[in-house]
């Protein structure tokens, strides 16, 4: 395994990190736990989660990601062992079923205790905001369109304030961003700034060798600011396995058993996958092994968030830790997305 620190701290990260979305839906607790001890039997000591998880997010299975972490935590006594995210989830309809006042105080105030107990641990090393409040055109939207009847009221300053006080209590010890924009990224790093509250040291965002939108403007921010990037997707919903375009996936595939996650679907995201198949295998590589390795390789991307439903798909995702790819290679790589720029947008 290959290590690095998270930004500002001493906190030192495998360059991949475990999702954990699929537990408790497409996955049972004990396939959980055989992930989690493979993951760490491979060096993996950093994982991500989230309570909204699993996805497609229902009332019914709320958290259950979180508790069965928990469970996992009380089973092997390796919380020590292990560098924990988790986030709060933003407004919307989608989350109607978890809370509707957002990240009011008293929100993320419950939002963390109630983590705290599923998770069955005292602290929590990277808190997120797991997408903003404010009208903005995250989740794979191309283009932003303002709306001036948003409700949205400028929050920045009182939502780390009460983030300060969660990590002045001990019960988070960083804090992160996900699926926020440069402007959102922007104002808590300025408020953190010119206000003394706690600073954002990661953004987690989609990024993929079928979504490199994030090198538009937030690479820069990543880079000049020290903003780590939690690359989360960077296998396309299973659609860069080739298994698709292939015609190989089985019935419990993701997109087959949820068809309207369409992000990664459509014909130039087929064209692109199809081409990046080829040039995979024409150097010896699976193009699972190469799109896992684009992204690790990025000076932006603190760790690579690897998810997978079944055990032998983690394997061969840890074992990517393992592929340098070539200038060459990349340079192959860019032709491809020069031809065809990120089509799952």
């Amino acid at each position: 395994m290959k290590y690095t620190t998270l930004p500002h701290t001493d906190i030192k990260v495998s360059k991949l990190c475990l999702g954990t979305m699929t537990w408790g839906n497409q996955n049972t607790q004990d396939e959980g736990f055989q992930q989690m001890d493979y993951a760490v039997d491979q060096g993996v000591n950093f994982f991500d989660t989230a309570e909204l998880y699993p996805v497609p997010a229902q009332a019914e299975t709320y958290a259950e990601t979180e508790r069965i972490i928990g469970n996992w935590f009380k089973k092997t006594g390796k919380r020590s062992d292990i560098v924990l995210g988790s986030k709060i989830a933003g407004t919307g309809d989608y989350t109607a079923h978890i809370r509707t006042n957002g990240f009011a105080p008293d929100a993320i105030e419950n939002a963390i205790n109630n983590s705290l107990k599923r998770l069955q641990t005292d602290y929590i090393d990277l808190y997120q905001l797991h997408w903003p409040e404010r009208e903005s055109n995250f989740f794979g939207t191309r283009d932003y369109k303002h709306n001036p009847n948003d409700p949205w009221g400028d929050n920045f300053s009182e939502v780390l304030n009460s983030l300060e006080k969660a990590q002045k209590a001990g019960k988070i010890r960083n804090i992160g961003i996900s699926n926020e924009k440069a402007w959102g990224a922007m104002r808590y790093l300025e408020e953190a700034k010119y206000n003394n509250k706690p600073r954002v040291i990661t953004i987690q965002n989609s990024y993929s060798l079928l979504n490199r939108t994030f090198e538009s403007d937030l690479a820069e921010i990543a880079m000049r600011e020290g903003l780590g990037l939690l690359a989360y997707s960077p296998m396309a919903f299973g659609v860069l396995s080739g298994k698709y375009v292939e015609g190989k996936a089985g019935e419990d595939s993701r997109l087959n058993l949820y068809p309207r996650f369409a992000r990664y679907s459509s014909v130039n995201c087929t064209k692109a996958t199809t081409a990046y198949l080829k040039l995979a295998q024409d150097n010896g590589l699976s193009l699972a092994q190469m799109a896992l390795a684009f992204v690790t390789q990025q000076p932006f991307v603190t760790s690579n968030i690897i998810g997978a439903s079944k055990l032998e798909q983690l394997k061969e995702n840890i074992d990517s830790i393992h592929v340098q790819l070539s200038d060459e290679l990349i340079a192959e790589i860019n032709k491809i997305h020069e031809d065809i720029p990120n089509p799952a947008t």
